[in-house]
């Protein structure tokens, strides 16, 4: 008789609540990754426009854009008031046609100047320094 009464033996209580708070922290760990990183315009009618522009190509489907995003953050105080930080973003019409237009793909950086020449195109930049020596050479000071 006993043997009906006797439980299966499980997984304990305090177990399934570290499952249940990895899981959750999991999924908005995952969430927070695909959020927008930094405010940078999508209106690339502002390139030419007086002000200088630092293009970055971004398509969501792959990191490295992303990761430049990130680095051109690091440089944003620097420059925010000289130069205006702008996105092609790969998944929409205008971002794809102004990439095309530009030969960018994700990752690339493209300096351009107030009158809206291109100064200075940057495959993937692996660190701050080769975008402000890109901004040095065009002869753009930081603020």
């Amino acid at each position: 008789m006993d043997r009906k009464n006797r439980k299966a033996p499980g997984i304990p209580g305090w177990a399934k609540t570290v499952i249940t708070v990895a899981v959750i922290v999991g999924a908005v760990a995952l969430i927070f990754t695909q959020l927008p990183r930094g405010a940078f315009s999508t209106d690339l009618s502002r390139v030419g426009q007086g002000t200088p522009a630092l293009v970055v190509a971004r398509d969501i489907n792959f990191l490295a854009g992303a990761e430049v995003m990130d680095l051109l953050n690091t440089i944003r105080p620097e420059y925010g008031d000289r130069v205006e930080f702008l996105a092609a973003h790969l998944g929409h019409p205008d971002g794809q046609a102004f990439a095309r237009r530009h030969d960018m793909r994700d990752a690339t950086v493209v300096l351009f100047s107030g009158d809206g020449r291109r100064l200075a195109t940057l495959r993937a930049p692996q660190g701050a320094d080769q975008v402000r020596e890109a901004l040095r050479e065009a002869n753009i000071p930081p603020n």
